[in-house]
C-alpha cells in the first residue's frame, strides 16, 4: 500500500493519498483536483474514495469537483450534512482499498462530525491513523470553531475531545505513525510542532494534551485556555464547504484573463475592486507599485493572509503577479475562498511604467538606521507589526505593538498625518501592513529590511519576556 502525505507549505496543511492494488482514495483534498488525478493516473488507479476527517474552516477543500471528475464517493463521519451527495460513514466502518482498508474512527471535539482514518495494509498491519484536526504533532484541535450558540459550547467540545483521544486514538499502538492534518502556522491549534507526523507513543511522552494522569477538567482548561480569536474568514470556508461552489476550472479561466494597462488603471479606481501585488519583497520594494495596491507576496502564508485581511469572501480583485505564475496566483485565492478574482495585469509592472502611469512606492531604512534614529527619539511613530505572542516574548523597548492579524479593526487608532515605522520579524508582514497604510491615507510610512531579525544584531534595546499584565 503506498501513503503519501502531500504538505502545502502556504496553508500548514497535508493531504493524503492512499493507493492500493488499482485503487486510490484521498483525504483531505484542497480545491485543485489535478494533481491527485494525475497521481492516480500515474499509477494505473482509480481514486475510490474521497475521505474528509470534517468540514474545514481554514480552507476550501475539492471534494465536489474531485467527485465530479472521479466518480468518486466522497464519505463524511457521522452527523455530517451537506448540499451535495455524501456518504456517512458509521464509528468502526471499515471501506475496501485495494487488498487494504480504511477504518472510520468517529473523534469529535475539534467539530461533531470530526472523524480520524485508520489505514491497514495488504498484510493486515496498521502503520498509520490520519488524525485530521483531532490530533496535531505538539497539539490537538481548538475546540471553538464548531460552537453553536444555545446548544454546544467550546467546553462540551473540549470534553468530547477528551474522550476521543483516550477511547479511539490512544489505545492505537505507540509505534503507529499519526499523520495530522495541519501543521505549524496553522490557527486551527494553539501550539503545533513543525514536524508533519510522529508516531503515538512520542506524542503521549510530549503532547500536552496526551498526558496520562490529565483529568477531563484539567484537560479542558488546557485546550480553553490562550484561544485568539480565529481569523475572519474562517465562518465562510465552513460554509463553503458545506456547500457547492463555482468550479476550479471555471475560477482559473476567469482569474487569469490578462488585463491591459489601460484597463487594469481603469479597473484600479473603481471602489469594489482591489488591487493586490503579489509579488516577491525585492520587486515590490524596488520597482514600486501601483497606487492603492495592497501587497501579499505569493512565496510568503498568501492565502492565510488574503483570508485574515480581505473582509468581504466575494471581493473582486485584480492582481500584479511575476510572468508565469498567475495560474498558482488564482488558485492560491480560491484555496481560501476568494474566488472572484477577474484577472491579471498583461506585462506586470513593467507594461504599466511604459503606459506613463503613476508609481507607489513604500520608503525603507536598515536595521541599523532604524536603531540609530529610535536611540536619537527622532521617530515619530515606530510599531511592530508582529503577534502579540512574538511582540511579548521579545520587543524593542520604546517600539508599541500593532499585530497585522487585527489591521482591519484596530486601524482607528492610526493617525494618518503621522509618519510611520513598521517592522516584523523578517520584513513580509510589514510590507503588507505598509502597503495597507498607503491605501488607507497614511502618506508617510517606512519600512524596515530585515524586521525584528537584523534589529537584534544592532544595538537597540531588546526586552526579555514580558508578562502581559505588565503591559496594562
Amino acid at each position: 500500500m503506498r501513503v503519501e502525505q502531500l504538505f502545502t507549505g502556504c496553508l500548514a496543511e497535508m493531504a493524503y493519498y492512499i493507493e492500493s492494488n488499482g485503487e486510490a482514495a484521498i483525504i483531505d483534498p484542497l480545491r485543485e483536483t489535478e494533481p491527485y488525478i494525475e497521481m492516480a493516473k500515474v499509477d494505473g488507479a482509480k481514486i475510490k474514495y474521497i475521505f474528509l476527517t470534517h468540514f474545514h474552516a481554514d480552507f476550501v477543500s475539492g471534494q465536489v469537483d474531485l467527485a465530479k471528475k472521479t466518480g468518486a464517493t466522497i464519505v463524511f463521519g457521522p452527523n455530517a450534512e451537506a448540499a451535495y451527495e455524501i456518504y456517512n460513514g458509521k464509528d468502526g466502518e471499515e471501506f475496501k482499498l485495494g487488498g487494504g482498508k480504511i477504518t472510520l474512527l468517529h473523534t469529535p471535539g475539534h467539530t461533531m462530525e470530526s472523524s480520524s482514518y485508520l489505514i491497514t495494509d495488504e498484510e493486515g498491519n496498521t502503520p498509520y491513523v490520519c488524525t485530521g484536526d483531532c490530533l496535531f504533532i505538539g497539539d490537538v484541535g481548538r475546540p471553538d470553531l464548531a460552537v453553536k450558540s444555545g446548544t454546544i459550547t467550546q467546553e462540551d467540545l473540549a470534553g468530547f475531545l477528551f474522550e476521543s483521544l483516550r477511547t479511539k486514538i490512544m489505545p492505537l499502538p505507540d509505534d503507529i505513525i499519526v499523520y495530522p492534518n495541519h501543521g505549524a502556522g496553522s490557527a486551527c491549534g494553539k501550539n503545533m510542532s513543525s514536524e508533519t507526523f510522529d508516531t503515538l507513543g512520542n506524542q503521549k511522552k510530549t503532547n500536552y494534551a496526551l498526558r496520562a494522569d490529565m483529568t477531563k477538567e484539567e484537560f479542558i482548561k488546557e485546550v480553553t485556555t490562550g484561544l485568539k480569536q480565529p481569523p475572519q474568514y474562517f465562518p465562510n470556508n465552513v460554509r463553503m464547504n458545506k456547500g457547492i461552489n463555482t468550479s476550479i476550472d471555471e475560477i482559473l479561466h476567469k482569474g487569469t484573463t490578462p488585463i491591459d494597462a489601460a484597463s487594469f488603471k481603469e479597473m484600479s479606481e473603481q471602489k469594489d475592486i482591489l488591487v493586490i501585488d503579489t509579488r516577491s519583497k525585492e520587486a515590490y520594494a524596488e520597482e514600486g507599485t501601483i497606487p492603492g495596491a495592497w501587497y501579499i507576496g505569493v512565496d510568503g502564508s498568501f492565502a492565510p493572509w488574503v483570508g485574515a485581511l480581505v473582509t468581504n469572501i466575494n471581493q473582486k480583485i485584480i492582481f500584479i503577479a511575476e510572468g508565469g505564475r498567475e495560474a498558482e496566483v488564482v488558485t492560491r485565492f480560491s484555496r481560501v475562498g476568494y474566488d472572484n478574482t477577474l484577472g491579471y495585469l498583461r506585462g506586470g509592472i513593467k507594461a504599466w511604467i511604459a503606459a506613463g502611469f503613476e508609481i507607489d512606492t513604500i520608503g525603507s531604512i536598515s536595521a541599523v538606521e532604524f536603531a540609530k534614529r529610535l536611540k536619537e527619539g527622532s521617530m515619530e511613530a515606530p510599531l511592530d507589526v508582529r503577534k502579540e505572542s512574538e511582540y511579548l516574548s521579545e520587543h524593542v523597548v520604546g517600539v508599541e505593538n500593532f499585530p497585522l492579524d487585527f489591521i482591519n479593526s484596530n486601524f482607528a487608532e492610526i493617525d494618518t498625518s503621522k509618519e510611520y515605522f513598521l517592522h516584523c520579524a523578517s520584513g513580509y508582514r510589514s510590507l503588507i501592513a505598509a502597503s495597507i497604510f498607503r491605501a488607507n491615507g497614511v502618506k508617510k510610512v517606512t519600512d524596515v529590511r530585515g524586521g525584528f531579525k537584523d534589529i537584534k544584531d544592532t544595538d537597540a534595546e531588546i526586552t526579555d519576556y514580558v508578562c502581559p499584565t505588565t503591559l496594562l
